[in-house]
């Protein structure tokens, strides 16, 4: 199967992207029933910024990634975890076993995959009972800060779109008939975080990037120019790591 969103360029400023509130992550594992030892399988784990998260718990993980330079990032933030196996493979063909996890987890995965197909793998994989959980950090934006950043965006892309990231992700879970006792998660965070880190995370945006085509470098020197105006070296980002989670029926 094709990877439609190639991360590859994006790796390296990928990683500078806010980690996701850690009261969300405890939320769904106390939701869930994971204990330290259960199994997980984080597909899309990219640069790690949630298999880390996992792993400090005390979950064995096996954190699934398609795109190489991405998952050398990932690799290199879990090395000293002995509980974590990389593997390289796919949201709709993880080449994994069946059968064998507790909990599958996708952070800010679930939107570039076919979710259908991501959740009829993520049934195969899950023991009896098991979970599935997703999340997103959204950027609040009721911050003025964001919002004069949407107003910059939608001057060079007029049709612009948040995409499915920030969709219900209720209804296609519902709709494959493979899951109940649906939970949203909704928990704010805040990140502190150099400027220029954070503008630099921007060319990581592969949705703006979509849709901006050419004018992407435009775009994000466009922000840029902002946040230097509006902020100091340093800036706070307020966050919502939002996300559901849903259990395999019986």
């Amino acid at each position: 199967m094709k990877v439609e969103w190639d991360y590859s360029e994006r790796a390296g400023t990928y990683a500078k992207r806010p980690d996701y509130a850690e009261a969300a992550i405890d939320a769904i594992l106390a939701r869930a029933g994971i204990q330290p030892g259960d199994s997980a399988c984080d597909i899309g784990a990219g640069s790690g910024h949630l298999t880390e998260p996992l792993l400090q718990r005390g979950l064995r993980v096996s954190a699934v990634e398609p795109n190489d330079p991405m998952a050398a990032l990932g690799r290199a933030r879990t090395a000293a975890y002995g509980s974590v196996q990389w593997h390289k493979g796919q949201a709709e063909a993880t080449g994994l076993a069946s059968g064998g996890f507790n909990l599958v987890t996708f952070g800010s995965s679930f939107n570039v995959a076919d979710r259908t197909a991501a959740l009829a793998e993520t049934a195969r994989l899950l023991k009896p009972g098991g979970w599935f959980a997703c999340i997103w950090n959204h950027r609040d934006l009721d911050d003025p800060l964001q919002q004069a950043i949407e107003e910059t965006i939608h001057r060079h892309i007029p049709a612009y779109e948040l995409g499915v990231r920030r969709e219900d992700q209720a209804l296609v879970i519902l709709a494959c008939g493979l899951f109940d006792q649906l939970e949203i998660i909704d928990f704010p965070v805040s990140h502190e975080t150099d400027r220029d880190d954070w503008c630099d995370a921007w060319s990581s945006h592969a949705t703006l990037a979509r849709q901006a085509g050419d004018k992407m470098a435009e775009v994000v020197a466009a922000i840029r120019t902002l946040v230097a105006v509006a902020v100091g070296p340093r800036l706070v980002v307020p966050y919502r790591t939002r996300g559901w989670m849903a259990r395999l029926k019986d």
